[in-house]
């Protein structure tokens, strides 16, 4: 990150959490809404899951239906439904004057 912000003469450096309901498809957005991924269309928009070949994702994605239907995704990730927001690991940089 030292690089990148030195490369940039970035001033600033600020974490940029994830909120439970971001707008933006991308992968992390649905940490809190894990029944997102289970749409092909919303998978197809990820380049995670685009780089990954099916026998990888179907299988998963089988997994994540099947707990998401018994309720063990919920049960296993229930401190995740009181969180407004997670760290990422995203930053945003600001440069300039």
């Amino acid at each position: 990150m030292t690089e990148v912000a030195d490369a940039l003469d970035a001033h600033t450096v600020t974490p940029f959490p994830i909120p439970h309901d971001f707008t933006d498809g991308f992968q992390c957005a649905y940490w809190r809404r894990p029944e997102c991924y289970l749409d092909p269309a919303i998978r197809q928009a990820s380049s995670t899951f685009a780089q990954l070949p099916p026998p990888v994702v179907e299988p998963a994605i089988a997994r994540l239906r099947a707990d998401l239907a018994s309720g063990t995704w919920h049960r296993r990730h229930a401190d995740l439904l009181d969180r407004q927001n997670m760290d990422y690991g995203y930053r945003l940089l600001i440069a300039g004057t």
